[in-house]
């Protein structure tokens, strides 16, 4: 049911950003900053929403009707490595805020929704320069929110990274930061890391809504049950309360409800990227009460009859998954090229896609992550700022002189960390 209380109208009016307003002037949709959703969990108290990423449409449209039903502000996200220029799903940073605007219109979806350009990896001086073009087209496309991905580089060139591209972020926009790449249970964040990177960002007027870290938790399927590390979340995030950064927690899928809600009470998080469960679920793939694929004896995915993609066109995605040698997580690597063929399947079929990904998330939103309401506080935030821009939650608390280049570079090396094993770990 569409929203028309006075209160909506004047978030409609005041509370989109210039880059959704161009976009879409007659949109009913409230795209927001991702600011916005921040202050809303924030409000509510121990409270962290859903950044569900977009990997197909049907992800898309069941995480929004859940959003709906929740009465819960949220977050729309791709990733660089599933949406940015060698994509491996349909989804993207140039065509996310265009399906999230038309299908927000098109049910009448009247929470405020922020679009997350997430993991927007830096691996070197290469990588820094294309952003300086390519993050400002992200956001010519309708992104209101971003992480600075630099994890994967040592800390100072971390920093570094985020002070030099900072300024291709609008000062209205949701960002995030993040320190430790995330791989699990090897090279976990350390407060000391945490700390210099803020510390760091602050000195030069830099404020991040979110800070992800390496907290113990893995992308794609989660193997072994081990997952967050509740205690060490919250360490840091109390060494940074006086920073005023939430958490944004990663690598969602996989790990027990239960943990997910000593998360909620026990930290500062405002943010769970969730992505490979409800990609699964789209799909028809059998997963356990929090998102987590099950295998048959085989190790292959068991597919329920009656739910998600037809026999058919599953039996297609599995033949093809074979003669790729795709296994495992990286079944990921099929949204490209089936994305055309799962919107050519019949309407009942498309309809429980979406309804088994809003089923799973309103449970999310409900019961673990403590979010249900929060629509009226994002709403509430905008309206008690009389902007689309909420501004810094902080303010600078350290000296500039102490964190020029070269004092970055010696404080670094001081710094005792263990990065982990190498590899990829984009997602």
């Amino acid at each position: 049911m569409a929203n028309t209380s006075s209160e909506f109208e004047k978030a409609l009016e005041i509370g989109r950003p210039p880059n959704i307003v161009r976009l879409f002037p007659n949109s009913r949709a409230l795209i927001v900053s991702g600011k916005v959703i921040d202050r809303a969990m924030t409000k509510k108290g121990k409270a962290m929403t859903i950044a569900a990423n977009g990997r197909n449409h049907f992800v898309i449209r069941g995480v929004l009707q859940a959003a709906e039903r929740a009465n819960a502000a949220i977050i729309i996200e791709i990733a660089k490595s599933e949406g940015g220029a060698n994509a491996y799903c349909a989804s993207n940073f140039w065509n996310l805020a265009r399906q999230v605007d038309a299908v927000m219109n098109e049910l009448g979806i009247s929470v405020p929704v922020a679009i997350h350009a997430d993991h927007y990896g830096i691996k070197g001086d290469k990588d820094v320069e294309t952003g300086k073009g390519e993050i400002p087209s992200i956001f010519d496309a309708g992104v209101t929110s971003i992480a600075i991905d630099a994890s994967h580089l040592p800390d100072d060139q971390n920093l570094l990274a985020n002070l030099a591209l900072k300024p291709y972020v609008p000062d209205w926009a949701g960002y995030e930061t993040e320190v430790g790449e995330i791989k699990g249970k090897e090279g976990l964040s350390t407060v000391n890391e945490a700390l210099f990177l803020i510390q760091g960002l602050n000195a030069h007027d830099i404020f991040p809504d979110w800070i992800a870290l390496n907290n113990g938790t893995t992308h794609g399927i989660e193997a072994s049950d081990k997952g967050i590390q509740v205690p060490l979340t919250s360490e840091i995030h109390k060494a940074l309360a006086k920073y005023k950064v939430s958490g944004a927690q990663h690598g969602t899928s996989g790990n027990n409800s239960d943990r997910l809600r000593n998360i909620v009470r026990e930290t500062n998080t405002t943010k769970a990227n969730v992505a490979t469960a409800l990609q699964m679920i789209t799909w028809g793939v059998k997963v356990n009460d929090y998102g987590n694929a099950q295998l048959d004896e085989n190790g292959d995915f068991i597919k329920v009859a009656d739910a998600g993609v037809t026999e058919g066109v599953w039996a297609e995605m599995v033949e093809y998954a074979g003669s790729k040698d795709i296994k495992g997580g990286n079944y990921k690597k099929l949204n490209l090229p089936f994305e055309n063929k799962l919107f050519g399947q019949s309407k009942d079929v498309r309809e429980r896609m979406a309804k088994g990904v809003e089923d799973f998330v309103y449970e999310l939103l409900t019961n673990v992550f403590n979010a249900g309401d929060t629509a009226p506080l994002a709403i509430e935030a905008i309206l008690n700022a009389g902007s689309y821009d909420l501004g810094p939650k902080a303010e600078r608390i350290e000296d500039p002189a102490d964190w020029t280049n070269e004092k970055i570079h010696e404080r670094a090396a001081g710094l005792d960390t263990d990065k982990g094993p190498a590899g990829d770990f984009d997602d």
